[in-house]
């Protein structure tokens, strides 16, 4: 990385003490983390963080989930029941830009080292909690992602009529760690001005209902409560997957020119001008009986060779691909979806997906991989010492 490239990263010079584990804390870190800032990751002698032994699968270097959110980071074993190791703790903390934590609400200030405490010992540090269900009438739920969305109503409109299901990643989790994301970088925004820090709260479950938009809002401003329709939308039709003579394809028309543009593709026309069809309202009263009549065309070719026809009419469609196919994808749209990532001495041990902004001038990420348990606890209590 050349002086310029390092120069331009946004978050340079900014300590991160992450004292989170599992994914919420860990993937917000690491956000930080690819954006410049040094990570110092507090873990558990022995065990470390959860996700080190959440496998398989395993790559060369370890469990696959526990490297999607720790790569950028400095590892430190201290045993928080020890009161030396929790002296250590505070020393970082003194040092620190920015705390995140997901203990159980009051662990941390149980430790004497909470908002409270630190925030009188380094009055800029942003302190950033993470929890399930909040730190009042929540604070006694234990949080996890498959749980948040189960009570939050995710789960109510995820899956078929029969059945609901969870989101295939743990979406919760990840929502949450992109607002504590937004909230951490406002909060050191704000800090120019004031000189001080913040604490700021997030929590599973108003993470994912900040994230419910237009279902959320369905309820809240009509009264209307959504229900679970598999992969159809509640207010666009068709917008769904549509069966095929070899499988399915996934179609988003927006409008009603759209519309009639993809049924003149299907060569079945007259449905843009069938009373039933003729507006979106209209073909969502009637979803059942417009998905016979497209399925009936589109029964006569296979779902690829509706795809071209499709895409060549400027319309939006898909086949459901496979995670390996969607990074194909965006590699062959020149989008960059991998990096590699490398072990201190410079060599690739491995690929990551990388994070999600493009830049322009182009920006030079740091690209080291998780951390080994333990593998910067003594640089780090000499570099602690030297501040001492």
């Amino acid at each position: 990385m050349s002086g310029t490239e390092e120069s331009r990263l946004p978050l340079k010079g900014i300590v991160v003490a992450d004292f989170s584990r599992v994914l919420a804390g860990p993937l917000a870190t690491m956000t930080l983390a690819d954006l410049g800032a040094r990570v110092i990751k507090v873990e558990r002698p022995g065990t470390g963080d959860d996700t080190r032994a959440w496998s398989p699968p395993v790559s060369a270097t370890g469990a696959t989930y526990f490297e999607s959110a720790n790569r950028n980071k400095e590892s430190v074993c201290w045993d928080l029941r020890d009161p030396e190791h929790v002296e250590q703790a505070r020393r970082l903390i003194r040092r620190a830009d920015v705390l995140v934590e997901n203990f159980k609400p009051g662990g941390m200030a149980a430790l004497g080292l909470g908002y409270r405490e630190m925030s009188a010992e380094n009055p800029g540090l942003v302190y950033a909690s993470i929890s399930g269900f909040g730190d009042a009438g929540g604070a006694h739920l234990p949080g996890y992602d498959f749980v948040v969305q189960a009570a939050g109503g995710l789960m109510s409109i995820t899956g078929t009529p029969e059945m609901p299901m969870k989101v295939g990643v743990a979406l919760v989790d990840v929502i949450t760690a992109k607002d504590a994301t937004i909230a951490i970088l406002a909060a050191l925004t704000l800090r120019r001005s004031t000189g001080r820090g913040s604490h700021v709260k997030l929590n599973l479950l108003s993470s994912l209902q900040g994230a419910l938009a237009n279902q959320g809002q369905a309820w809240l401003g009509a009264g209307q409560l959504p229900t679970r329709i598999g992969n159809d939308h509640p207010s666009i039709v068709p917008y769904q997957l549509l069966q095929c003579a070899d499988g399915h394809l996934a179609v988003a028309i927006g409008n009603d020119g759209q519309f009639r543009r993809f049924v003149e593709v299907l060569e079945v026309p007259d449905l843009a001008d069938d009373e039933r069809f003729v507006t979106n309202p209209q073909r969502v009263v009637h979803r059942e009986e417009l998905r016979t009549e497209l399925e009936n065309a589109l029964a006569h070719g296979h779902a690829a060779h509706w795809r071209d026809l499709i895409l060549a009419a400027g319309l939006p469609v898909s086949l459901v691909a496979g995670i390996d196919e969607g990074i194909e994808l965006a590699e062959s749209l020149g989008l960059d979806p991998v990096v590699e990532v490398t072990d201190p001495d410079g060599a690739v041990v491995g690929k990551q997906l990388r994070h999600p902004a493009l830049w322009d001038p182009p920006l030079e990420h740091p690209r080291l991989a998780p951390p080994p348990l333990g593998r910067d606890t003594e640089a780090v209590t000499r570099w602690l010492a030297e501040d001492a």
